[in-house]
């Protein structure tokens, strides 16, 4: 992706040179575009952190959706912490299910359930759409299928990640696990297997052997183990700001209504475990990984192609309609600050959360987020990634 990019600028300014004739003006035209290239593929060029969940739900693995469900928050808040050549990368997760007999069969009890996204309010509630019923496992089948489906990209700073949990034997199906090992790792994706279960049992269907064919972790955990959250002096807080957060989203266009009520729904549904998984999803709303510029004005304002001239009235929410572009723009503003301003108290607070549960936390935890985290940082290290 570098090396394009230096050929189209090298290109660009060539062209350029062979304008010297022509008057400063031009010349000068000319260079703005090569510059405004280079912003623009440089921005393009941000190194991406890629996802791809594959969850087993059949009929015993309600216990690995539950700690999906209740871990996300937390797995993603440790990796809004990542930087890679001391830029903060983007955030993509895709999901997918396998396993379920109510699934196609011809589509090998398999499901995309979201593609790659950024969107967490969206990769949440997928989460809360899964169900368990069945099954028939077929591991390769559905490795095969997230390689080909999914787009992964081609540059080597990103760091392209399958983690596929499951209990049964990893050799089920049709597809061979060591042909969609074969491909992933020609296309620079590194499986790591978490075998729901006994650490030899999964060694002995085949599970390590998957993940060791693209150098990836093996791990095994009780899926059935219950997530423990730690209460902390922090999150009452924490959640009292939450609710003044929600306040800052200035919902606009045709998403914008939906989204927002989305975004509650998500709310919602972090605290039906408990008050602990909402302050963690808190902390992600509060995170530079948490973008809504689809429906929200304040972070649409920050994005390259937006322009105030192009909303429409029938766009925006009713305290802004009729208004003037200055009126709106200043109305947005107050929201950026004040959004701004809760942000760097909850990022405040919860790095006193973080010190107060990390001493309160046992080392032994084998569950979904732990071996989640320790596969992901470890596969990072190799791609010059660090953690703050």
């Amino acid at each position: 992706m570098k090396t394009q990019i230096k050929t189209l600028i090298i290109a660009l300014s060539l062209a350029t040179l062979t304008a010297c004739n022509a008057n400063t003006k031009s010349n000068s035209q000319e260079l703005a575009v090569v510059e405004t290239v280079i912003e623009t593929n440089s921005k393009s060029n941000k190194s991406e952190i890629k996802v791809a969940l594959l969850l087993d739900t059949s009929n015993s693995m309600d216990g690995l959706i539950d700690q999906a469900k209740a871990q996300l928050w937390q797995i993603v808040n440790e990796l809004s912490y990542a930087k890679c050549e001391d830029e903060s990368p983007n955030l993509k997760i895709a999901l997918y299910e396998y396993g379920n007999d109510n699934l196609n069969a011809d589509e090998g009890y398999l499901r995309q359930v979201i593609a790659f996204s950024d969107d967490l309010d969206e990769i949440s509630k997928s989460l809360f759409s899964l169900t368990t019923n069945g099954g028939n496992e077929f591991c390769g089948k559905v490795i095969k299928t997230a390689l080909n489906q999914l787009e992964w990209g081609e540059s080597k700073n990103d760091l392209k990640l399958i983690f596929i949990a499951g209990n049964e034997p990893y050799t089920q199906g049709k597809v061979s696990y060591k042909d969609a090992s074969k491909l992933a790792h020609q296309n620079d994706v590194t499986v790591n297997t978490i075998f729901c279960g006994d650490y030899n049992q999964g060694i002995s269907g085949y599970w390590k052997d998957g993940a060791d064919l693209t150098h990836g972790n093996y791990m095994a955990i009780n899926h059935n183990q219950s997530t423990v959250h730690i209460a902390s002096p922090y999150d009452d807080k924490i959640l009292e700001l939450n609710e003044k957060l929600n306040k800052t989203y200035v919902a606009y266009g045709t998403k914008g209504r939906a989204k927002m009520e989305l975004q509650a729904e998500q709310d919602s549904n972090a605290r039906s475990y408990n008050k602990a998984n909402a302050v963690s999803r808190t902390v992600s709303k509060s995170s530079r990984l948490y973008k809504n510029s689809s429906w929200d004005l304040v972070d649409a304002e920050k994005e390259d192609n937006f322009s105030y001239d192009d909303l429409k009235d029938s766009q925006l929410p009713e305290e802004l309609k009729g208004k003037s572009k200055t009126e709106i723009k200043s109305y947005v503003e107050k929201k950026r600050e004040a959004r701004e301003k809760l942000q760097k108290s909850i990022a405040e607070l919860n790095i006193q959360r973080r010190d107060y549960v990390s001493k309160k936390s046992s080392d032994n935890d084998n569950g979904l987020e732990s071996a989640m985290v320790k596969a992901i940082k470890t596969q990072a290290e190799k791609k010059n990634y660090k953690w703050e």
